[in-house]
């Protein structure tokens, strides 16, 4: 159950990220500022041998492609630290309603959490979201971070809520 759940949310972000890349037309995107976004989630929640809360900052910039850079760190409430860089991409449903795929290598430090068998660790994403008027975003993801078979491989997922907030200079 645990393989097929991972393995069907990688390749919905990878098909999503895929058929997504390459050059976006206006009417068909928003585009804002770039966003800070403020996570609160659950660490661990399928295995649940190191259940923990985690926090999430991320920096989200904006450009002219589906793909987007985005960085973050994610600590838990075990003193595990995940610091990541990536893309990610956006499909809107209607003006406010999107799905949004991601993608980012990064540097775990296990603290007193899982170990997750090798420093670096992918994360991918998948998150649905509600853009309102004022640019505000709120938002539910899930995630597994993995290292791809370069050490140990247990793996983890994360549930999480979101805001991203339109940063303007």
């Amino acid at each position: 159950m645990r393989l097929r759940l991972i393995g069907g949310v990688a390749a919905l972000c990878a098909g999503l990220i895929v058929g997504l890349s390459g050059p976006a037309r206006a009417a068909e995107r928003f585009t804002d500022a770039p966003l800070l976004g403020l996570t609160l989630g659950y660490f661990d929640v399928i295995g649940q041998e190191f259940p923990s809360l985690e926090g999430r900052l991320e920096l989200r910039a904006n450009n002219d492609w589906w793909l987007k850079p985005f960085g973050g760190v994610m600590a838990n409430t075990e003193r595990a630290a995940h610091i990541y860089a990536g893309v990610y991409a956006e499909l809107f449903w209607g003006e406010h309603f999107y799905v949004s795929p991601s993608f980012a290598p990064g540097i775990y430090m296990k603290g007193n959490s899982r170990d997750l068998g090798y420093p670096l660790e992918f994360r991918s994403q998948i998150e649905l979201g509600w853009r309102f008027d004022s640019g505000i975003r709120a938002s539910v993801s899930l995630n597994h971070i993995s290292n791809a078979g370069l050490g140990q491989n247990p793996g983890t997922e994360s549930v999480a809520f979101s805001v991203l907030l339109p940063l303007s200079f």
